[in-house]
């Protein structure tokens, strides 16, 4: 009978032994990024990669690493506003800019660009799991971008006009939060998609 093989030696982060984790411990580790993702210190793109980080880190070290150097929240970043509207142009929301929990987007012979990669969102939208955008036009288009991983329902209706939605074929990415987009158009495009 041949001996046991060795035991693997216990991870290391530098030079540190690091313990096993548990599904609370990973669980507390999501509900603290959760709450820097709704105080405006992480974009929803940078959220969504570190919870997906926390729930496949197999122990405290890789743990540490989803949540370490969280920033403090960035000075001059604009409130939050529930209602958007373009007439006769292109209005574009891209970059580091605040999403509530639900916005009204509203098109007249004008259109609309949304990268939710950027994204900073609010408390209570995080907190809840769900955003909701309506997008209402007439003679316009909308165009909205999402991090890989975020699952997008697309409902409404247009009249001389498509509706796309691209998503990379990736799983959702546990914790973050669906996104619910209503449109309404009269001569109009939308497209969905998680790249550009």
């Amino acid at each position: 009978m041949e001996p046991d093989p060795p035991a693997a030696p216990p991870a290391t982060v530098q030079g540190r032994r690091t313990a096993a984790i548990t599904d609370s411990d990973r669980e507390h580790a999501a509900e603290r990024l959760q709450q820097a993702c709704g105080e405006g210190r992480l974009t929803l793109e940078e959220f969504g990669d570190r919870v997906a980080a926390v729930w496949a880190a197999r122990d405290a070290g890789e743990l540490e690493q989803a949540t370490a150097g969280i920033v403090a929240p960035v000075v001059g970043t604009p409130a939050s506003t529930k209602t958007l509207v373009t007439i006769i142009g292109e209005e574009r929301r891209v970059g580091r800019w605040r999403l509530p929990r639900s916005l009204r987007v509203y098109s007249l012979v004008g259109d609309w660009v949304l990268d939710l990669r950027g994204a900073l969102v609010d408390a209570d939208a995080v907190a809840d799991g769900v955003i909701e955008i309506t997008h209402m036009s007439l003679v316009g288009d909308l165009r909205v971008i999402v991090p890989e991983g975020v699952e997008v329902d697309l409902s409404g209706g247009v009249l001389i006009g498509n509706r796309k939605l691209e998503l990379a074929a990736v799983p959702r990415r546990h914790g973050t939060p669906r996104i619910k987009l209503r449109v309404f158009g009269l001569v109009t495009d939308v497209t969905v998609r998680s790249q550009a």
